[in-house]
């Protein structure tokens, strides 16, 4: 673990349990604090991406949601979780019981952010930093995609991959707060929550969040 990312993230964040999944605690950033509302510019000038991986985003809290209430989703199964941020929805399925948890994201903070939150949980969570997109993935069972439909362009990458590991016998679930580039023709309505979120991130208090499973 990169000493100076833990430094960091333990001096800009809390312990605490997201609203919508008490069974977690996360390293997360207060409602309005002063990591979330640095300029671009001066994130980049200490060689920080937006801070993602601080806050438990809504797509993630329901689909971890999703994951406690219906622990058979994982259980026993090899389990990734793309694009992990907090590695929030990661750690759920490897306390409701996946046999392996990946955790993958291209922010190298993330990796220093899923490590200290596995340990708080008290999880074991293995982590992969590669762009995976396009990738074949033969080693899992599952992958969980929480608020990954974000803009148009990431979309048009990830619809064909999800579209051919699901073609391979991945099951993908993914969390979503009702974003715009939602591909809903290829989903299947599984659950819905009422997740409560900070209004640093979000334009509502509360976000309704559906739970899918993409064909």
């Amino acid at each position: 673990m990169d000493d100076s990312k833990r430094a960091f993230i333990r001096a800009n964040t809390e312990a605490m349990t997201p609203p919508h999944v008490p069974e977690i605690f996360l390293h997360l950033a207060g409602e309005a604090h002063a990591l979330w509302r640095k300029t671009e510019e001066e994130l980049a000038e200490i060689g920080l991406e937006p801070p993602f991986w601080a806050f438990a985003w809504a797509g993630g809290q329901g689909l971890a949601r999703y994951v406690f209430d219906h622990p058979d989703c994982v259980s026993g199964r090899r389990v990734l979780d793309f694009a992990t941020g907090s590695g929030l929805v990661a750690i759920a399925a490897a306390k409701a019981g996946a046999s392996e948890v990946t955790a993958s994201d291209i922010d190298p903070f993330c990796e220093t952010a899923v490590a200290l939150n596995a340990g708080l949980n008290s999880v074991a969570i293995d982590y992969d930093g590669r762009d995976l997109v396009g990738s074949s993935l033969p080693a899992i069972d599952v992958l969980l995609a929480g608020d990954v439909f974000f803009d148009r362009a990431m979309s048009a990458r990830l619809v064909p991959w999800f579209a051919e590991l699901a073609q391979s016998g991945v099951d993908i679930l993914v969390g979503d707060p009702g974003r715009s580039y939602l591909p809903r023709e290829r989903l299947t309505l599984l659950d819905v929550y009422e997740v409560p979120v900070t209004r640093a991130l979000e334009d509502a208090e509360v976000k309704k969040t559906s739970v899918w499973r993409f064909l």
